[in-house]
């Protein structure tokens, strides 16, 4: 229903089947233009844009109040439809062949002079723009993604629904469990010196609900993580959150791959080809250095060991013997590339633990490189080939062991590839699955879980938890989206006793998992059927859609990366009352101010 007390029609929906009628409209003033005998306000609603005409020969009092609006007043307009004159119609906006000639206006609210322009493309800092949000969210962009955001949750509803799932919603407060990132913590007043936690994920609740037999369930839910932040990151956000019952990974991975392309379908018009590709975790890294691979380009990771296992470069040769490897890229058209410009990749590799950058620059002339004089033109050759390198490549290798000459390569190709620009548009979806259970935390000294402690283990692989943790496979997935994890899950543990043996492998005791998750170890006593399930990071699949760079476009109401929110300036002191009902007390320099 449009027709409210206010207007009659949305502004952005008029055409040419209304010419000739008589309308109300309500909206902002996106621009006044005056010419002398006649003014032309573009008045804007969520909709769109309309040109609104004031005449004198029209109206008097409604020219005479079109004289005094400015920028963002909202107006109420009673008109007449008509079409524009030939040769002043717009087509760049959907209501460019008609006008509306104003018989009446009322303000409905005056404005003043916005801290920016409402528009697309303003060049405003961020932080202005979030002190500001409420305008900001006005910009046709902005708006755009709202509309967008609703459609997919709409979209994601409407598909689990069809395929029998339950929305059923979970606790936000609940309990402070290890593993992931910090908790968000909620002192309790009733229970003095205890406190809630703001959930991480429904983890153990959409478990505890396959337990009670809802065998499908959804639920597009807030989430809280108190960790550092980047563009992809928030303190809260938002995920489609999937659990069934009866189920193995590729009933998840079926099901899930067809959702997410639904929602592109309906979002953005893009064609997800499915069945989407999958790589296990091992071929992931070794083809791309990395679990979230981009495959929207080649730069593929090859292994050379063997080919300059015997050769007089020393660096390669002893990292060989010492049981490690060496790897390159080949990156075409990049034998330009200054040797400043090879330097800073060589600085870039280093953050990612490797000890130097070695390369070969193949041109018409031959290849050339400080280290060609260690390796035999044989060897060079049979490099060249192994790499399919051709002239105006630069071919890049690091030696080191396995882990860190996988992740260094692999963020050096991401690296290269956007400096270059060889990464092409488009969207490419890809799965990573058999993912390891465990890996070992050596700051920690302790194996820790690589997604989560509920994760299944390979049934052939638990023999080997207690003594080679390591070797043991996860029914793990990711859904990656062009080198974006957009979504992860699993087959989770349904039995006390995979589950206890789970807990020891990575240090949890007996008190402690008894203790933190003692609800569920015996909810799997009475019964539970084999689940899993899966969580899609809402905002990062909305930022990628629609070709943004950071979620906080795609979040009504977003914090700064310093997760404060300038709009509101929360987070903020409290008094000392509240601080006293809350049974706590602040050891800090600056106390908090009595309000």
């Amino acid at each position: 229903m449009i027709r409210t007390s206010y207007r009659t029609h949305l502004c952005g929906t008029l055409g040419e089947k209304e010419i000739g009628e008589s309308v109300t409209l309500a909206g902002w003033v996106h621009t006044r233009r005056d010419h002398g005998g006649l003014i032309f306000v573009d008045l804007r609603d969520r909709e769109g844009i309309v040109q609104v005409v004031f005449s004198p020969e029209v109206s008097r009092p409604a020219f005479a109040t079109a004289e005094m609006v400015r920028g963002e007043y909202i107006l109420q307009v009673e008109g007449e439809v008509r079409r524009r004159p030939p040769g002043t119609e717009n087509p760049k906006l959907q209501t460019g062949a008609v006008e509306v000639y104003a018989s009446s206006c009322k303000v409905l609210s005056p404005a003043k002079t916005p801290p920016f322009y409402i528009e697309d493309n303003i060049n405003v800092e961020e932080e202005l723009r979030l002190r500001y949000r409420y305008l900001d969210l006005r910009r046709p962009e902005i708006q755009h993604g709202l509309k967008m955001r609703h459609r997919a949750a709409k979209v994601a509803r409407d598909f689990l629904d069809s395929h029998g799932f339950w929305e059923i919603e979970t606790p936000m407060l609940t309990r402070s469990t290890p593993e992931g990132a910090r908790d968000y913590l909620v002192p309790s007043r009733v229970n003095p010196g205890r406190f809630y936690a703001l959930p991480q994920s429904p983890q153990l609740f959409k478990q505890i609900l396959m337990v009670a037999g809802a065998e499908k369930y959804f639920q597009i839910v807030r989430c809280f993580r108190d960790e550092d932040l980047r563009a992809d990151r928030q303190p809260e956000f938002t995920q489609i959150d999937i659990e069934m019952s009866y189920v193995g990974i590729d009933d998840v991975l079926r099901l899930s791959e067809s959702l997410v392309a639904e929602i592109c379908r309906e979002v953005a018009g893009i064609e997800v080809q499915l069945p989407i590709p999958r790589f296990s975790y091992d071929r992931a890294m070794a083809l791309y250095g990395t679990d979230k691979p981009d495959i929207r380009y080649g730069l593929q990771l090859t292994d050379v060991s063997d080919i300059v296992a015997d050769s007089a470069f020393k660096v390669f040769t002893q990292v060989v013997k010492g049981g490690g490897m060496v790897k390159g890229i080949a990156v075409p058209g990049a034998t330009e590339l200054t040797r400043r410009e090879i330097d800073e990749l060589t600085r870039y590799a280093a953050n990612f633990g490797a000890k130097g950058l070695a390369y070969v620059q193949v041109t018409a002339e031959g290849p050339k490189s400080p280290i060609l004089k260690f390796i035999l033109p044989e060897e060079v050759q049979r490099l060249l080939a192994r790499l399919e390198a051709r002239s105006g490549d630069l071919l890049l290798f690091v030696a080191d062991e396995r882990a860190v000459v996988e992740r260094s390569l692999g963020a050096v190709r991401t690296r290269i590839a956007e400096h270059l620009g060889l990464i092409p548009p488009g969207f490419a979806f890809a799965w990573v699955v058999d993912f390891p259970l465990l890996e070992y935390d050596a700051a920690e000294q302790r194996f820790v879980a690589v997604h989560h402690p509920f994760t299944a283990p390979y049934d052939e692989d638990l023999a080997f938890i207690d003594e080679d943790p390591a070797r043991v496979r996860a029914k793990a997935y990711d859904l990656v989206l062009n080198g974006v994890e957009l979504g992860g899950g699993s087959i989770r543990i349904h039995r006390r006793d995979v589950q206890e043996r789970v807990f020891r492998a990575i240090g949890v005791e007996p008190r402690e998992a008894e203790e933190k998750f003692g609800f569920l170890l015996e909810a799997f006593e009475y019964g539970a059927p084999p689940h899993g399930g899966i969580a899609f990071g809402f905002d990062r699949l909305l930022m990628l859609l629609l070709g943004r760079t950071t979620i906080r476009d795609v979040i009504p109401f977003p914090k700064t990366q310093s997760a404060q929110d300038p709009m509101t300036q929360a987070p903020a002191p409290v008094t000392n009352r509240q601080l006293a009902e809350l049974h706590v007390k602040l050891d800090i320099k600056e106390q908090t101010k009595k309000i």
